[in-house]
């Protein structure tokens, strides 16, 4: 396995709980019928705040747009990275996680008080600026984490509305061939996130360092030496990690099938794309590097395909 049993658990459990959350956000900014008291029925949908609400287009235009500036963020961030600019990679880092953590929980306050009418934009943005700073400046795992759980579904609920399901199929292979290369043939996007975790000190994705038990046996060791030998350093620590991109567009995808299929269908997305990362985990070596991608696109097809038998 890629990681030791409770390792992966936690990592599978992140990234089942931030697909359900942004099911939650997406359901939320989603238009829904509702019936007034005269009988009459009418669509009634909450607008995602601060004028971010998408327009409507066509999903091919929508596609189009999306490949054209994933390609720019990746050219830009490969160019700030050359020059060594890592302050402004943080202020980039830092707009998208206030911007999409503002958006969930705006979308939770929404969600847990229907009937009190307060600016909850307004207060979800003051909340959110105080963790991002933390997050980008302060460098706590526990406040990374637990900040990822919000940040994709804010970014999901932006670009479901303009997507369907054949677009974001089509998106999906696209992304996991540019991850099979990226990380497999040019490995750019490895020394991508070795870069935002050493130099920046922001990753966008889940981070969880751990020691194996092969180095808790050397720690047992060096600690029956001198208080000398007991500050050694050089000690491995195992790290997992969990690209943005590969909990960002699995959510995107159970969205548009939710608001398409219903919910139970995203369910078994979601399941599917949690079952192609598992595969992955499973089948792993450790030390090594692999595109998740291709395993959660596997997983979430398949999903998708198990969802026509309903």
């Amino acid at each position: 396995m890629k990681h030791e049993l409770k390792i992966i658990f936690v990592m599978m459990a992140m990234f089942i709980a931030t697909q359900l959350i942004g099911l939650i956000v997406i359901d939320v900014y989603s238009p829904h019928m509702i019936t007034l008291p005269t009988g009459v029925t009418i669509s009634q949908q909450n607008l995602i705040p601060y004028n971010m609400q998408p327009e409507p287009m066509n999903p091919f235009d929508a596609l189009g747009i999306m490949v054209i500036a994933l390609t720019i963020a990746v050219v830009l961030m490969l160019a700030l990275m050359k020059f060594r600019a890592g302050m402004i990679i943080r202020l980039m880092f830092m707009i998208v996680i206030m911007i999409t953590l503002s958006i969930s929980l705006n979308a939770v306050f929404l969600l847990l008080f229907p009937g009190l009418s307060l600016r909850w934009d307004v207060i979800a943005l003051v909340l959110a600026l105080p963790l991002t700073f933390y997050k980008v400046f302060r460098r706590n795992l526990l406040v990374h984490n637990m900040t990822e759980l919000l940040i994709y579904p804010g970014l999901a609920a932006l670009f479901v509305p303009i997507l369907d399901v054949t677009t974001t199929l089509i998106l999906l292979i696209i992304i996991s061939v540019y991850d099979f290369i990226a990380v497999i043939k040019s490995r750019f996007m490895v020394q991508m996130a070795k870069y935002q975790i050493k130099k920046v000190g922001v990753f966008s994705g889940f981070f969880v360092p751990y020691l194996t038990e092969k180095t808790k046996k050397l720690i047992d060791k060096i600690s029956l030496r001198s208080a000398k030998s007991r500050s050694a350093k050089n000690i491995p620590i195992s790290v997992a990690i969990l690209g943005g991109g590969d909990i960002a567009f699995p959510l995107i995808f159970a969205g548009v099938v939710m608001r398409s299929s219903g919910l139970l269908a995203s369910l078994i997305v979601v399941l599917g794309a949690a079952l192609g990362l598992l595969s992955l985990f499973i089948i792993g070596k450790k030390g090594k590097f692999y595109p998740a991608m291709p395993f959660i696109t596997a997983g979430l097809i398949i999903g998708w395909l198990a969802t026509f038998m309903l």
